[in-house]
């Protein structure tokens, strides 16, 4: 390695590259100029970076991944970016633990635990009086538990209810909507604990509880006042808490279940985050969920629409003109799951999706037919397959699956027909099987 003894301005002189040609000229012990020995070092340092940070994601990839992921928690759209890498590793990312999680995303095996930080309307201090409180005196039992050895002052009703909103207290009680209608009263009640600590006294259940021993002692918390019994939120709606406290969901996305949808009806979809990648003008499915939608109407008073779509991997946009519009703009709803077929549009400095059909999810039927081995003759199959297209009409509108069960005693076979008997009105085909004697139904493939 030659070693630099001196440096000063040469002006134009003939030099020794081992590097771009620049301004920063270095006069070499054996008196030969080398240019950019300083960017040159630059490029080292960053390779030696680069194989630093490969080793670490091969051969440490969940912890990794927190690093990753707690170095980016303020930036929402690099978050979900690599929670959507976390799932191609098989690497779960767990909902935040009022009794296990860190200020930090935290790897666990071969998960990683969400950190506290990263909820909204939860502050550092408030974080640190939680710690405090599970490190001095173990898990927390119940919301009374906690509320009674915290400040309150500190971990006010927001940040409760922000943590129970995201599901923090899920291992505790998984009712949310119980917990939130307890949390008045609790609060009130554990305010009340804390002035009669402050003044020397206790109520009756601190006393009793006093001559309690071993770890069965409750500590008075079973005297906590309790709201009547209140069902849970509807799951659509926890997963919308999620997403508003956490910035994405992360029990469960809205648009897991939907996956099957598509290996059913046989579609290739993308996800968004590989929109980008896509050539322009190329033919492209998504199962995408809407998150905003904004009207617009043409200089020839035709209404349109530009969406704001969504998946686990990332969020873009997509753009429904007016003749496509007319067609679709029924199924066209904030926090729709939808079906969207389209060409990609690259401009210079977004991708977006120009949309030319849409279908619900959740109208997503098929049709089942159960056959006996012995009754499947050509007879009954031309009787069906006659049936089935009957009500095919237009081929672009035939979007319901049928599926053929062929069973017995010992043995059930799902039999997928081609797609060109597929049917548009699963209702209809299934009465008009039933009035020509088979045994049919329709299934959604997709709760609502």
């Amino acid at each position: 390695m030659v070693k630099i003894v001196s440096r000063r301005s040469l002006g134009m002189q003939p030099v020794y590259d081992i590097g771009v040609e620049s301004d920063h000229n270095f006069i070499l012990g054996n008196g030969l100029v080398a240019s950019n020995c300083f960017n040159k070092s630059h490029s080292t340092a960053y390779a030696y970076v680069t194989y630093q940070t490969a080793f670490l994601k091969a051969n440490y990839t969940t912890e990794y991944m927190a690093a990753l992921l707690t170095a980016n928690s303020g930036d929402r759209e690099k978050v979900k970016k690599y929670i959507d890498g976390c799932q191609k590793m098989h690497i779960q990312v767990e909902p935040p633990d009022i009794n296990r999680s860190g200020v930090d995303f935290t790897p666990q095996g071969n998960s990683i635990l969400f950190g506290l930080s990263a909820i909204q309307n939860v502050g550092e201090n408030a974080i640190a009086s939680i710690l405090n409180a599970r490190n001095e005196g173990g898990a927390f039992k119940s919301l009374a538990d906690l509320c009674d050895r915290i400040d309150l002052r500190t971990v006010n009703r927001r940040v409760l209810e922000a943590l129970i909103k995201c599901g923090a207290f899920d291992s505790i009680e998984k009712n949310r909507n119980q917990l939130i209608h307890d949390l008045d009263l609790v609060i009130t009640w554990a305010h009340d604990r804390a002035k009669d600590k402050a003044v020397g006294q206790g109520n009756l259940f601190d006393l009793l509880g006093g001559f309690t021993t071993g770890s069965d002692s409750n500590q008075g918390y079973d005297s906590a006042p309790k709201h009547p019994p209140v069902p849970d939120f509807p799951s659509r709606e926890k997963l919308q808490m999620e997403k508003e406290l956490l910035g994405f969901y992360v029990s469960e996305h809205p648009l897991k279940s939907a996956s099957k949808v598509a290996q059913m009806m046989d579609i290739t979809t993308i996800s968004i985050s590989q929109l980008e990648g896509q050539k322009n003008q190329a033919k492209v499915s998504a199962i995408v969920m809407v998150t905003a939608i904004k009207n617009v109407m043409t200089k020839k008073r035709e209404p349109m629409a530009i969406l704001q779509i969504e998946d686990i991997s990332g969020q873009a946009e997509a753009v429904v003109f007016p003749k496509t519009y007319e067609q679709i703009n029924s199924h066209l709803n904030n926090d729709a799951r939808l079906i969207l077929s389209g060409k990609v549009d690259k401009q210079e400095e977004r991708t977006q999706l120009i949309v030319d059909d849409a279908f619900p999810v959740e109208n997503v039927q098929m049709v089942m037919v159960k056959l006996a081995p012995q009754g499947v003759n050509p007879n009954e199959l031309s009787t069906l397959r006659s049936i089935l297209q009957e009500h095919r009409d237009k081929e672009e509108k035939a979007k319901v699956p049928v599926v053929a069960i062929v069973s017995d005693r010992n043995r059930r076979e799902l039999l997928r027909l081609d797609p060109k008997d597929w049917v548009q009105d699963a209702q209809a085909v299934v009465n008009a099987l039933k009035s020509a004697g088979f045994d049919a139904d329709a299934k959604r493939l997709v709760g609502a």
